[in-house]
């Protein structure tokens, strides 16, 4: 986990652009480099590492004596590399991409072939090329700027963007990259740039190229219960055992839900198969015995982690609110209330702890039909599409959240139940199989793992408990007592005349538009960077939580 940022065609001094660029030093603590383009006196490089994996050697931009018109600048973890036949990242990235662009395959061969996570900026000055890409799911992220007469620049966060200056622009629009899409830009002889195209490399419910290199063999084909259900169990399995290289300690968030509950029990399992030797560290946050603490406890009880608790009050969580906003860069009302608990926990990580490399259970929910609204869904195909949808903008909610939260403290993330093999598995498989049943959401999931005994029965089929949800009480939940703050500081008449300010996506609850307030402070002008609110669907909700729905409220009172 790193923080990349660059610049083409910069018309004012690259020394006060630069810092620009220290706006995201939060993602890589360990090492800084400013480096300008031989040749192209406005262009620059800038990164920010967190050493992971292979601690001495890993600044960027990364460079060869062969090759030296190429330049990366790269943020994430390509799992696949040696499967590839090509020795170190280093080599696999410069040469790979440089044979392939040769020939027919070119960018879309390469950015398909690898098999992680990742955003990356390549430079060509010996063929004036520029290319942007970013992974399937916009796990690592990725901001651009490009102005009409070709300014180009481009940052892991938008912080690092909105600050620039430039002559034929006030204010330069900063959008994210679209995730699983690659952009090939010429480079004028000026420095500047000029798209040529953007084309999207990887669809989700495609079996994904780097498949066929993959150590997991052929997998049994069939629809019958007991082959999808085996075929869930390797791919998972696999998804996590792949995601353990590292360097630096390893640790897990454990929230005492199914999602984050598997990750953590197969994780361990995994870790002393390999002998890895230290404990699994594991992590939950709540208030005082929140159901999400005292679940997680029995997990980390059965499967025998080093577990830590981090308590906090409403009192810390409310004063969290306007730095959680800021690393987060979005007034989404459901994603800002999750994220105090995710981004107070990667506090107590980075403090307290030596672990970096996190594991989580981003993407669940949106893969297996997680959320309670599911079991509204009018059928089974509307549901699969739904889940799709989720998954599609997954850059805007839940892996924001989880990236920047973790990143703010310097901690890289891992999500397994993103991985593409798993999840191109999973959304092959009948929509029927998909849904929830029995009033139970991710059936299926459970279904697969029951004879394992890698979990308690009862965190198996521990019913949906949204984190923000979770880390409060049954009694009061986490989004009443925000709002309940909230209520003393935003005055009547300022929502009444919030459509007025806020045209776009205008707040409708004081909740809201206290955080939009915070966002404005901070991003005035840039409320386009979240085209709408995370909101569930087929229910008659106002407000995002599970647990103002009728199928929660029944669940909780048998």
């Amino acid at each position: 986990m790193c923080g990349i940022w660059a610049l083409f065609g910069s018309d004012e001094c690259l020394s006060v652009q630069c810092l620009s660029a220290m706006k995201i030093a939060h993602r890589g603590p360990d090492a800084f480099r400013f480096e300008n383009v031989n040749g192209f006196t406005n262009c620059c490089f800038g990164f920010h590492r967190l050493a992971v994996v292979d601690q001495l050697y890993g600044m960027q931009p990364i460079r060869v004596k062969k090759f030296p018109y190429l330049w990366l600048c790269y943020n994430g973890e390509i799992y696949n590399f040696k499967q590839v036949s090509i020795v170190w990242i280093i080599r696999f990235f410069v040469c790979f991409f440089f044979f392939k662009f040769q020939n027919q395959g070119g960018i879309e061969q390469t950015a398909s072939m690898l098999d992680g996570v990742f955003a990356f900026i390549l430079l060509d000055t010996a063929n004036r090329k520029v290319f942007l890409a970013r992974d399937t799911y916009g796990v690592r992220p990725l901001f651009k700027v490009l102005t009409d007469d070709g300014f180009l620049g481009v940052c892991s966060e938008a912080k690092g963007l909105i600050n620039l200056k430039h002559s034929t622009s006030l204010c330069p629009k900063v959008e994210p990259f679209l995730p699983g899409h690659y952009e090939v830009l010429d480079l004028k002889p000026s420095g500047k740039v000029a798209s040529v195209e953007l084309v999207k490399f990887h669809s989700y419910k495609d079996e994904p190229l780097h498949a066929t290199c993959d150590t997991v063999e052929t997998l049994p084909s069939g629809f019958d219960l007991e082959t999808v259900k085996s075929n869930i169990r390797i791919l998972f399995e696999n998804a996590v055992r792949k995601r353990l290289m590292a360097h630096r300690r390893i640790g897990c968030l454990l929230s005492g839900g199914l999602d984050s509950s598997l990750v953590a029990a197969v994780l361990l399992k995994l870790m002393k198969e390999i002998n890895i030797n230290y404990p699994l560290q594991t992590f939950a946050i709540g208030m005082e015995n929140s159901p999400d603490l005292l679940a997680a406890r029995k997990v980390a009880a059965h499967i025998g982690s080093e577990h830590h608790e981090v308590i906090f009050n409403s009192e810390e969580g409310i004063q969290a609110i306007e730095e959680v906003i800021f690393s987060l860069e979005t007034y989404d009302i459901t994603t800002i209330r999750a994220s105090i608990g995710m981004y107070l926990v990667s506090k107590y990580i980075r403090k307290k702890t030596d672990s970096v490399v996190i594991f989580s259970g981003e993407g669940s929910d949106e893969l297996t039909q997680g959320y309670i609204y599911f079991h509204k869904a009018p059928s089974p195909e509307e549901a699969a599409e739904e889940s799709e949808r989720l998954l599609k903008e997954l850059y805007l909610f839940d892996v924001l959240r989880a990236d920047r939260t973790t990143a703010a403290h310097g901690l890289e993330l891992r999500v397994p139940f993103l991985d593409h093999r798993f999840t191109s598995y999973y959304l092959s498989l009948p929509a029927e199989l998909r849904i929830p049943k029995n009033g139970i959401e991710k059936y299926l999931l459970r279904q697969s793992f029951e004879d394992s005994n890698l979990l308690p029965k009862e965190i198996l089929w521990r019913p949906k408990e949204a984190f923000s949800d979770g880390i409060a009480s049954v009694k009061k939940s986490w989004f009443s007592i925000l709002q309940d703050y909230i209520d003393q500081q935003v005055d009547d008449l300022l929502l009444e005349k919030a459509a007025e300010k806020y045209p776009f996506n205008p707040p409708k609850t004081k909740e809201s538009y206290y955080y939009r307030q915070i966002f404005e402070k901070h991003y005035p002008g840039r409320s386009n960077w979240l085209p709408h609110y995370w909101m569930p669907r087929w229910v008659k909700a106002t407000d995002p939580s599970a647990r103002t729905l009728k199928h929660y409220k029944s669940a909780t009172q048998e």
